[in-house]
């Protein structure tokens, strides 16, 4: 027996996107109402330094369906994603950004899958339009190297685009990480998912928001936050560092003891080589007790300034 969909929540993080915007609420909205059920969008303005907010206002205005918060500054897009879920009530919610990159015209699909029972439906890109080959490289070798370290079995090739059902959003949302890494958590949960595949396109207009420091950090949290790999690895790199620094001493004094001479430049090289080996390995450490300390302040994950509109009509 298929399942009932009595209300569906969209979720929307939104950072300088007063381009696009517009055009997104359209094309989000013409769907959503082919859906048979009550629905919300509800848009995350993400401490935005363009009118982000003054159009997500005018929408909503124009919308009974279309509700928005503001950030009391730039939280980030993970925490965006965060709040969205915690103001959502629908049965099932998807996670979409405003970009128009992973289009709003997915959603039957995903929703479709959901009434068959899975509860996780995350979308899967087959093809990356308007991406640098760069991009797409660093991407490919990104999702191998978190399914590699991860302890999670996190999909290839996926993104935030998902559906998730009302009891997966509240285990999430029970799970107060400030460092978050929502479909590692999505993964972690344990509850039945599948994919559905789709082309990724261009930008339907301005430039992305994600900065190379903001990928790295998206990374680390992947990858740091799902796992104790890297401290294992760093514990054995260290002792073959060590032991591999004994060998060469050793070979270099018996040079010395053979040939009258000593190779001090060599000497001085691999105990440069063993002091970056430990500045790397305190790094990783350190990346730990960032986030514990992190935790320990127990801050709020993120504060609203500003609400608009209501929530969505049948």
């Amino acid at each position: 027996m298929k399942r009932e969909l009595k209300k569906l929540s969209a979720v929307v993080p939104a950072y300088n996107e007063q381009e696009v915007l517009p055009l997104f609420c359209e094309r989000m909205d013409a769907v959503l109402k082919t859906m048979g059920c009550a629905y919300e969008i509800i848009l995350v303005d993400d401490g935005s330094r363009d009118a982000t907010w003054q159009v997500i206002q005018e929408e909503s205005k124009k919308n009974s369906h279309i509700r928005g918060l503001r950030f009391a500054r730039n939280f980030g897009h993970q925490l965006a994603v965060t709040a969205g879920m915690d103001a959502a009530d629908g049965d099932a919610l998807v996670v979409i950004d405003a970009d128009l990159q992973d289009p709003p015209e997915v959603i039957p699909e995903m929703v479709e899958k959901w009434r068959e029972g899975y509860d996780v439906v995350y979308g899967k890109r087959k093809k990356r339009e308007g991406e640098t080959f760069l991009k797409k490289f660093t991407a490919f070798l990104y999702y191998r190297l978190l399914k590699a370290m991860s302890g999670t079995a996190i999909p290839l090739d996926t993104g935030d685009f998902r559906l998730l059902d009302r009891k997966v959003a509240d285990v999430m949302g029970g799970m107060r990480e400030h460092n978050r890494f929502l479909r590692g958590l999505s993964a972690w949960t344990g509850f039945s998912q599948c994919p559905v595949e789709y082309v990724r396109h261009e930008r339907a207009a301005g430039k992305t928001k994600y900065t190379l420091k903001k990928m790295l950090k998206l990374a680390a949290d992947g990858i740091i936050g799902y796992s104790a790999k890297p401290l294992t690895m760093a514990f054995f790199l260290g002792g073959g560092a060590l032991g591999l620094t004994a060998l060469c001493m050793i070979a270099l004094l018996v040079f010395q003891i053979l040939h009258g001479f000593a190779l001090f430049p060599w000497v001085i090289a691999l105990l440069f080589l063993l002091c970056g080996a430990n500045l790397v390995f305190l790094g990783v450490i350190g990346a730990y007790i960032a986030r514990i300390y992190d935790e320990a302040k127990n801050r709020p994950l993120y504060i609203i300034s500003e609400r608009t509109g209501h929530s969505g009509q049948a």
